[in-house]
């Protein structure tokens, strides 16, 4: 199972994610730099005017990530969502684009979460595949900065941002269920747990 999770320590922020798959897609360590032509099916060509830097297959001088961060800390990690994942029909009235062009979009344009959240407001995923070999995955994603982070997941429903006190997402189900999930741990604790089995035996922790 696929997870990414982001923490900091030191001062350092960190962003990362394990790719558990079975097999191997050819990815690889992908560089896009400031000014690359990113071409977008039903949008207009953009200039990224931030590089990033992450996992990704290259096909036809396009750059599908499953990861990346870019050059203000900004970082998008796309993460198994089969199931609850639902893209849509094209919408006169939306800025369509599809689930492979996210992380690029967004990375090659935004520095913060707060500038993503206003963007996805209008963004629309619809359901086009990159070619009739590479078909959509579905996926929901991890995104972050040094400040906040938030999950960003598209159901029957529409598109759903969630703020991601946690910083860790993992596969589907969907998010506010994982978040509910966390119930069943909140008696951990870093301490040494108190010894409820019996007041007439000494119980030590090694």
């Amino acid at each position: 199972m696929c997870t990414s999770i982001i923490y900091d320590s030191n001062g350092q922020h960190y962003f990362g994610r394990n790719l558990d798959l079975e097999i191997s897609f050819g990815e690889h360590p992908v560089i896009t730099p400031r000014n690359y032509v990113f071409k977008y099916r039903k949008l207009p060509n953009r200039k990224a005017t931030y590089a990033m830097i992450g996992m990704a297959i290259v096909k036809d001088n396009y750059p599908l990530y499953f990861d990346a961060a870019n050059e203000k800390g900004l970082g998008i990690a796309g993460l198994n969502f089969d199931g609850p994942c639902h893209y849509f029909p094209e919408s006169a009235e939306k800025e369509n684009m599809t689930p492979f062009e996210l992380i690029p979009y967004l990375l090659s344009q935004y520095a913060s979460v707060d500038e993503v959240k206003d963007a996805l407001e209008n963004v629309n995923l619809v359901d086009i595949n990159f070619s009739k070999k590479l078909q959509l995955s579905p996926l929901h994603w991890l995104i972050a900065d040094r400040e906040k982070s938030i999950v960003v997941e598209v159901t029957k429903s529409g598109v759903h941002i969630y703020d991601n006190p946690i910083g860790v997402l993992t596969n589907n189900p969907e998010f506010n269920y994982q978040m509910y999930n966390l119930n069943k741990y909140r008696n951990l604790s870093i301490s040494t747990p108190q010894n409820t089995f019996s007041d007439s035996v000494d119980l030590k922790v090694d």
